[in-house]
């Protein structure tokens, strides 16, 4: 099996243990794989009907489409990432979701997060502090654009990337491959492509960071962090003492 078959699996197993009944479940529930080519709609803003996707393969693009053309990126789902969730709990998606990439997602109805929560209730707790981290990070995301520097941002980026990557087994020592554009990463940051370019030139010529050909390379991680004052979003979960039944436990 290959990495990115099993990513939500390391990102929840990352900080929390969970049973082998709670694995079953989490397999069973991702057996049913849909392929999407790159640039194709995965969830469009508006749409109705209570299903969410977990990214298996590949990268996404989450964004807003302003009246005037312009589109704001929100993030970029990466694999282990579960893809439009809200939208089970809302009657509509209030953002897109689109394939960067070609990718591979599971679908998943809000019946079978309904049993999620009631057979497998620490499970489903684990996933929702997953989505509460992810949101931590948009909550940095948000800071960059009004308050940091175009340097900090974009080194801020970066790291991001990396870490959420590192989690999912989806890194190599300082290095990660990243297939965004600078216009992309400009439509991310509020920067424009010619900006972007700059930020990342002095990057590299401060030996700080190289992002060449798809792939970026961190050469001094703690002299990023300072610049970015960057904050990893980790720690233990803070879960509920949930009382798990004998059959959840057996074979945990």
């Amino acid at each position: 099996m290959r990495p990115e078959e099993n990513c939500l699996q390391r990102k929840i197993g990352a900080f929390v243990r969970l049973s082998e009944p709670e694995r079953l479940f989490l397999d069973k529930l991702q057996t049913s794989r849909l392929r999407v080519e790159r640039g194709q709609e995965i969830v469009h803003e508006g749409q109705a009907g209570q299903v969410a996707y977990i990214l298996q393969a590949g990268w996404a693009c989450s964004f807003k489409l302003l009246p005037d053309g312009g589109r704001q990126i929100i993030a970029f789902p990466v694999p282990g990432d579960l893809i439009g969730l809200r939208s089970i709990l809302l009657r509509t998606s209030d953002h897109s979701f689109s394939a960067l990439t070609d990718v591979i997602v599971t679908r998943i109805e809000a019946a079978e997060l309904r049993k999620m929560f009631a057979e497998f209730p620490y499970l489903g707790t684990a996933i929702l502090w997953l989505t509460s981290r992810d949101e931590a990070m948009l909550v940095e995301h948000l800071v960059s654009i009004g308050r940091r520097s175009a340097l900090a941002r974009t080194a801020h980026f970066l790291l991001e990337l990396y870490d959420r990557l590192r989690l999912v087994g989806l890194t190599k020592g300082n290095e990660y491959e990243c297939p965004l554009n600078q216009y992309q990463i400009g439509d991310t940051l509020g920067l424009s492509t010619i900006h972007v370019n700059r930020m990342l030139r002095q990057l590299r010529t401060r030996k700080l960071a190289t992002f060449r050909n798809r792939q970026v390379v961190l050469h001094d991680i703690d002299a990023l962090q300072a610049l970015a004052s960057y904050t990893i979003v980790d720690g233990e979960p803070l879960l509920p003492e949930i009382e798990r039944s004998q059959a959840t436990l057996a074979g945990g």
